[in-house]
């Protein structure tokens, strides 16, 4: 895909793996809306980038979790851009506790974001992409995804769930010329999650711009092909024991 003047959504887009893909994204000449919760963060991005690439950027809050948010922020997508080409479905959260201790809300907030969110937007994004004549949908998912850990339930079931979504997703809109893939990163140097010990001996994990060069290859790939499923880790983590 030539990115130079397509759309692209980008959900959790001010910080982290989100914000790595918007600038990536914007590097390569596309029109970029990114979306997260904080309104002030959303704006005080979309500003700055504004500074770099102009009148390219485009932003606005919005709660994946919530149906009517992700409803209003596509009509303002649509409004703004006349179109989407590319989704990417980066918002998410992590939660790490044991199920005995872990919260009710946290449970359900976890499969909010992680899994319905991204339903949500798949939902509202295909149809606008059919009118454009394609697209291409990526999922951010997790290692995790394959490899669950004690203390990451809920993470790691919204995860795994993303990778059968997914995979389905994939084989559903793959004739309308929209392209699936989902991305699983290994241990990123960001300050996600919650509940965590902090970790100073970083240097080892991966960067937010290494998985967003995975998403630009995945763009860039020949429409004849179609990496639907991208792990990528750490080269040498910490050995174990």
């Amino acid at each position: 895909m030539e990115l130079k003047n397509k759309n692209a959504l980008i959900t959790g887009g001010t910080k982290g793996i989100g914000e790595a893909i918007v600038i990536a994204l914007l590097e390569q000449g596309a029109k970029v809306f990114l979306c997260a919760r904080d309104e002030a963060a959303v704006q005080q991005k979309v500003e700055a980038l504004k500074q770099v690439y102009g009148n390219r950027v485009f932003g606005s809050p919005c709660d994946v979790s919530n149906f009517e948010d992700v409803q209003h922020l596509f009509q303002e997508v649509e409004q703004r851009l006349s179109g989407i080409d590319i989704l990417v479905n980066n918002a998410g959260v992590g939660c790490f506790s044991t199920v005995e201790d872990l919260a009710i809300t946290d449970w359900q907030q976890t499969l909010a974001i992680n899994l319905s969110g991204v339903f949500y937007c798949c939902h509202e994004a295909i149809p606008l992409m059919k009118k454009r004549g394609g697209g291409y949908i990526i999922n951010i998912g997790s290692l995790a995804g394959k490899e669950a850990f004690a203390g990451a339930a809920a993470y790691c079931a919204t995860k795994f769930g993303l990778v059968g979504f997914s995979e389905a997703l994939m084989q559903e809109v793959r004739h309308e010329h929209i392209r699936v893939s989902y991305v699983m990163p290994g241990s990123v140097n960001t300050d996600f999650g919650r509940h965590q010990k902090t970790d100073k001996a970083t240097t080892w994990k991966l960067n937010p711009e290494d998985v967003a060069e995975v998403v630009l290859n995945l763009l860039k790939m020949n429409p004849r092909a179609l990496p639907s499923r991208v792990e990528i880790r750490p080269s040498e983590p910490p050995k174990k024991g």
